[in-house]
Parts: C-alpha cells; structure tokens; sequence
C-alpha cells in the first residue's frame, strides 16, 4: 500500500505537474507572441508553418516510440526520449528566440512597410475590455473542442484501434498517419490562410476533424484506416495557428499573446476532459462511441461557431 502510495504520487508529480509545466513551456503560447511581431502580411502561413514541427512529431516519433516500447520497453524508451528532447530542444530554443525580428520576415521593424490589416483593428483595448468581447470566448470554445479532440486522439487513438482488431504497429501507422499528411496540408492551408477569410478555413478544418473521428470509430478495413488518418491529416494542424492569427487580427499583438495564453486554457481543459472521459466512457460502456462521438459533435459546433467570428474590419463588441 506504501509503495503503490508513493508510486502515485510519482505519477502525479511528474506527469500531472513538471510534464504539464513544460508542455506549457513549449506550447504555441509560447511562440505566437514572437511569430505575430515578426510576420503582418503573412502572419496566417508563418503561424502554420510553425505548426509543421508538432506534426512531424506526431508522424515520425508515434511509431518509432511504439517500435521502441516493444523493443526496449516504456521505462527505457521514456528516459532516453527525454534525455534527447532536452539535448536537442534547448540549444535551438536559446539559439532562435530573440525579440527583434530575423531578416526575411515582413514585419514592420524588418521591412518598415505599413502593416495590411493596421486600419482594421478594433480601438486599443485593455485586456479586461477583451476578455468582456463575444470573439475572445468563441476562439475559446473552438480550442476547447480543439483540445478534447487532439489529447483524445493521441491518449486512446492506437488503443481504440487495437480493440477494433488492428494491431499495434498498423495502429501506430494510421496515427502517424495523421501528422504525415499533416505536414503537406499544413502548406496548403498556411498559404491559404492570408487570402482567403480565416473564420470560414477554421470551419472547415473543425467540420472535416469531426467528421473524421465518426470515421476513425467505424473503420474495419486497413485502407479505411489509412484513407480517413489521410484526409484528417489535411486538417489536423490549422486550428491553433488560424485561432492565434485571428486574435492577432482582430485584437493586435499587443494583446495577443496573454489573450492566446488565456484561450489556450480552454485547449487544455478540453484535453483532460477527453483523456478522462476516454478511459471511463470505456469502462463503463465498452464502446470508445462515448468519447470519439463527444468529440465529432464539439467539432461539428465549434466549425457553426467559427462560422460566426466577426471579420478584421469587424471591431470587436462587448458580450
């Protein structure tokens, strides 16, 4: 009892809390202050291009992690993935953070070009007149799905699919899958993402998400498998950075980085909720409809909700 005791308090003291501490750390939130004073024309592409590394993780380290579980085992394999995270991690972080902006980006200490979207922005808001405004809790409540559907994916997507009949390795494949394709989509829709209106690519990319997780519940076949991880891969790496750059367009980036930081609560607090209730969906129904079909339906809303953000030329109202 002693012993399963301490072991607990392990658990929670490195996963519930430094493991939380520094993913918050290395999150977007982190970044999305930077990258909005670096980039004005091409915020949108920068923000999404930013998120390509998080899906090459997601494509390359699932099935090299699961391969390593079965080779060496999870203790090993979890130490000497730490131990490269912070050889690799560190050096770059220092050698690439800086507040001035790089040459090559188009911001206005780099090319002193008038900013486009500078006459659109709402009046100089405090940051208690933001939080007081309709467009800051639908970026909210669209990272919340955000959030339930992405944590649930990578907690209980490859066990999902193993108690569907898939084995390990093509369940690792299918989830890897996702951030594979990712990667490409992610250039299309960064590009994307500075011509056309943001509200209506973050729709899209919350609508085809949620369908894609009623499919990822269905499929029997292997080519079923690979076809729906295909076509969610092409929209599983936009939600963050288009949330991000709307903040920054209708907010300024002044505001923009404790806005996100206080939105992306809501990324969080919908992924415990989805890590939780796969787990107990689970046990008490036997079905993984419980958590995946929770997680189709916030998708489905929060694409109706996107569809509802105001413009850039649209100022900001109280709720």
């Amino acid at each position: 009892m002693v012993r399963h005791g301490h072991g607990r308090h392990r658990l929670l003291l490195s996963f519930g809390v430094l493991l939380s501490v520094g993913l918050a750390f290395a999150s977007p939130v982190a970044f999305t202050p930077i990258i909005s004073h670096w980039f004005t024309r091409q915020r949108g592409m920068a923000l999404f291009f930013l998120s390509t590394g998080s899906m090459a993780g997601l494509a390359i380290m699932t099935p090299v992690l699961m391969a390593a579980i079965e080779a060496v085992g999870w203790r090993a394999t979890l130490v000497g993935f730490a131990a490269l995270l912070t050889l690799l991690s560190i050096p770059v972080a220092l050698s690439i953070m800086r507040d001035e902006a790089p040459v090559g980006t188009d911001s206005l200490a780099a090319d002193g070009a008038a900013p486009v979207m500078a006459a659109a922005l709402p009046p100089r808001l405090t940051l208690r007149e933001a939080l007081h405004t309709r467009p800051f809790w639908m970026i909210f409540a669209g990272l919340f799905a955000c959030g339930f559907s992405m944590n649930l994916l990578g907690t209980h997507g490859v066990p999902m699919l193993m108690d569907h009949g898939f084995d390990a390795h093509s369940s690792s494949m299918g989830i890897g899958l996702i951030g594979f394709v990712a990667i490409f989509g992610t250039l299309v829709l960064g590009r994307w993402s500075d011509r056309l209106p943001r509200r209506n690519i973050l729709a899209v990319i919350y609508g085809v998400r949620g369908l894609g997780f009623f499919a990822l519940v269905i499929v029997g076949a292997h080519w079923e498998l690979y076809l729906a991880a295909s076509i969610g891969g092409m929209v599983w790496a936009g939600s963050i950075a288009l949330s991000s750059a709307i903040l920054a367009d209708l907010y300024g980036v002044r505001l923009v980085g404790v806005l996100y930081g206080l939105a992306y609560v809501g990324h969080q607090i919908g992924g415990m909720i989805s890590a939780w209730l796969g787990g107990w969906g689970y046990e008490r129904s036997g079905t993984h409809w419980v958590a995946s079909g929770s997680a189709g339906v916030l998708l489905l809303v929060a694409a109706a909700v996107s569809l509802q953000l105001p413009t850039p030329k649209t100022l900001a109202q109280p709720a």
